[in-house]
């Protein structure tokens, strides 16, 4: 059997670095791609200044996004994994304005992808050299900061070129709710040791399957995960009294008491609900207030309450699939989520479904034995085609 370590992502003091695409991402595009203000326009202080283009105090305005985000003057601020933002421009390039020292992010043109920033820091990120027209570009979160949250400014045109409005939203989406492996926790990597800077930089929820997934169905999600926590017990029982419930309702992690205020477009038919991992996988150390049934009795309650929870937040048509996966040594997480399920059908709630996935086919080949690229594929395969089976109506 494979061992399992859930390990939360570490805080660790990240240098500033800026790389136009990294061993992990699509290879550089031929595209110019300068950090800064474009080379016509002086020093980067002055950009903004300068450029004609530059967003307006409601970024959002030319960018879509359904990730949980937060208005802060001129920007949006973020802390969950796998935010985007996406955008449409004519012209010869774009700028992607940043303020983010703890992050890394993706960029693409056309559905390519022409970057990888690592770390940007403050900086109007460019991609010049385009053909002239009308073009998208998309921006990701690919890594986790519960510790810090990132800001985004806005998309600015080349000069030249416009900002077109922004794409629509889609019609679908899905929330998917979870720990490590929602989050896509070293997914990346060529190796299974991994200190807490290989972590952050082989992370990419852009390649977890809940993005996978959402992108075959042309749904808007998002992927509401945290390393290494569980419903009730963390990792190896560590933060005692503090568990994924406790963040849930936040844009920002990092902000005690913070809550993200839907603007009511986000109505998922569909939320994928994973936790419980942290809870089991390990066993229960000297001193935690818990035995095997009181864990299990304190995890279902508050898996009850959290359904309820989502229940009452998105009302009774919304479709939410308890998920979970084989746990090293321990079938406690199947029964527990299968039993849940079955005493929410049996309350009359037939919207509440149960999917499990096993480890056949997966080479857990990430950081600390998580999926890997190749895993999060497989696994996002089985859940589409498992989504097909539901009463959806999208």
């Amino acid at each position: 059997m494979r061992p399992i370590r859930a390990t939360a992502v570490l805080a660790a003091v990240l240098s500033t670095v800026l790389l136009p695409g990294t061993a992990h991402a699509a290879e550089p595009s031929p595209l110019a791609s300068v950090a800064g203000c474009p080379p016509d326009r002086g020093p980067a202080q002055a950009c903004d200044a300068a450029n004609p283009q530059r967003p307006g105090p409601d970024v959002l305005a030319g960018a879509h996004t359904a990730g949980r985000v937060k208005p802060d003057g001129r920007s949006v601020r973020y802390s969950w994994p796998g935010v985007y933002f996406e955008g449409r421009f004519r012209g010869t390039g774009v700028g992607i304005v940043l303020d983010d020292a703890d992050n890394d992010y993706d960029v693409t043109i056309d559905g390519a992808t022409v970057a990888t920033l690592v770390t940007p820091g403050k900086t109007t990120y460019w991609v010049k050299g385009l053909a002239g027209g009308a073009h998208t570009v998309r921006l990701v979160k690919r890594t986790e900061s519960p510790w810090a949250s990132g800001a985004f400014g806005g998309f600015v045109a080349a000069p030249g070129g416009a900002i077109l409005p922004k794409p629509p939203a889609r019609h679908r989406q899905i929330e998917f709710i979870g720990d490590s492996y929602t989050a896509g926790y070293g997914n990346v990597s060529d190796t299974r040791e991994c200190t807490s800077d290989d972590v952050n930089r082989t992370t990419n929820a852009d390649l977890a399957f809940g993005a996978l997934t959402a992108r075959r169905l042309n749904a808007d999600y998002q992927l509401n995960a945290y390393s290494g926590r569980g419903m009730v017990r963390n990792y190896n029982g560590g933060d005692p009294g503090i568990d994924y419930r406790t963040f849930y309702d936040r844009a920002l992690l990092n902000v005690d008491g913070d809550v993200w205020r839907n603007p009511g477009t986000w109505r998922p038919q569909l939320v994928v609900v994973g936790l419980g991992i942290n809870d089991f996988s390990t066993a229960i150390n000297p001193g935690e207030p818990w035995t095997p049934d009181s864990l299990m009795a304190a995890y279902r309650t508050a898996y009850h309450a959290f359904l309820d929870k989502l229940r009452a937040q998105y009302g009774p048509r919304t479709i939410i699939v308890v998920s979970a996966t084989s746990v090293y040594n321990t079938t406690a997480l199947a029964d527990a989520t299968q039993r849940i399920v079955q005493e929410r059908n049996a309350r009359g709630d037939d919207r509440i479904r149960y999917w499990y996935y096993d480890e056949s086919g997966l080479d857990y080949l990430g950081c600390h034995w998580h999926p890997s690229s190749h895993d999060h594929q497989v696994i996002a395969q089985r859940l589409t085609d498992y989504i097909a089976t539901l009463p959806l109506r999208w």
